[in-house]
């Protein structure tokens, strides 16, 4: 049985707050967490009903589990459709960006996302098109977010996420920068080199002015209908799969 302190411990990760304070976030469903294991990350705890622990495999002798009841996993779940496992893992101390490493690659950079189901499938979506790094704004919703982290897939535990200020991030890199924008050259007919930074914007507003003054190239995807606009997750896979594209071609 839960104590009411475990209960409380998990329940109030799920507030950004609660996971500074604490340096744990949540993992939720049996994939994600088997893929959370094999990582880089150090899971803490795994909490599992006995039906589910028998889906979830060997698991490393080393690992606390702790069997739970179906009436307490109901007390802890963040899901409406819980799978019956869930992981405490540690929020990486990964703040240090690897500017060398950045500069021989394309690597997205996140202006005020702030939709969870977004910033999840961009990370889900760069990792399927072989980009490993994410810079983000400090505005840019929480990577940790429960509900970020299971859009991601399992993906967040292969793909690396830092925060930063923008313009100082971009001022300092030095490198090609290409702003995702409306008024921008077709992104069929952009050259993007062999490494660069992709601006992506916040849902509402785009990206703010003060970082467009520090694009090099304003780039578009071409509209044939009438929608207003793209969903920024949506963009972003249209960018990555675009350069993608090009890198197989040069292969």
């Amino acid at each position: 049985m839960l104590s009411k302190a475990q209960i409380s411990l998990i329940t109030s990760l799920q507030h950004k707050k609660f996971r500074k304070q604490h340096g744990l976030f949540i993992v939720e469903g049996i994939k994600s967490v088997q893929e959370f294991i094999t990582s880089s990350y150090q899971v803490q705890t795994i909490y599992a009903t006995a039906e589910a622990l028998t889906k979830m495999g060997n698991l490393p002798q080393n690992l606390k589990c702790i069997d739970v009841s179906e009436r307490d996993f109901s007390k802890i779940t963040g899901l409406t459709s819980p799978q019956g496992v869930l992981a405490l893992v540690q929020i990486p101390d990964n703040n240090q960006i690897d500017e060398a490493s950045l500069k021989k690659q394309h690597c997205l950079v996140l202006d005020d996302v702030q939709d969870p189901g977004n910033l999840g499938t961009i990370i889900r979506t760069a990792e399927w098109f072989g980009i490993s790094e994410i810079i983000c704004s400090i505005g840019t919703v929480d990577a940790y977010n429960p509900k970020v982290v299971q859009a991601t897939m399992g993906s967040l535990s292969r793909v690396r996420i830092y925060y930063t200020e923008l313009i100082p991030f971009v001022e300092s890199m030095e490198m090609p920068t290409f702003g995702a924008l409306l008024d921008g050259s077709s992104i069929y007919d952009t050259d993007f080199g062999e490494a660069g930074l992709i601006i992506m914007g916040n849902e509402g507003n785009g990206i703010s002015q003060a970082l467009q003054a520090k694009i090099d190239s304003a780039v578009t995807i071409p509209r044939l209908g009438h929608a207003e606009s793209l969903n920024v997750a949506v963009a972003t896979t249209v960018f990555c799969a675009e350069l993608a594209r090009r890198k197989l071609i040069l292969k």
